[in-house]
């Protein structure tokens, strides 16, 4: 059986966090930004945890088992 490759797009917008958690950036602060509250777009620079059922799938792409 070959290796499993990393999924090259998944690997450049995920990352593991010290914990095993998969982090990712928000969507909706490319553009668009004037009618979005400044709380709105604060928050939204924030990274946050992959939603749980996600994580296996994600986990899969970023070369986990």
């Amino acid at each position: 059986m070959p290796k499993m490759k990393t999924h090259k797009a998944a690997s450049k917008r995920m990352r593991r966090s010290g914990t095993g958690k998969i982090i990712r950036r928000k969507a909706y602060k490319s553009h668009i930004l004037e009618k979005k509250s400044a709380g709105r777009k604060r928050h939204l620079g924030k990274p946050t945890v992959v939603a749980k059922s996600d994580a296996k799938r994600v986990d899969r792409m970023l070369g986990g088992k």
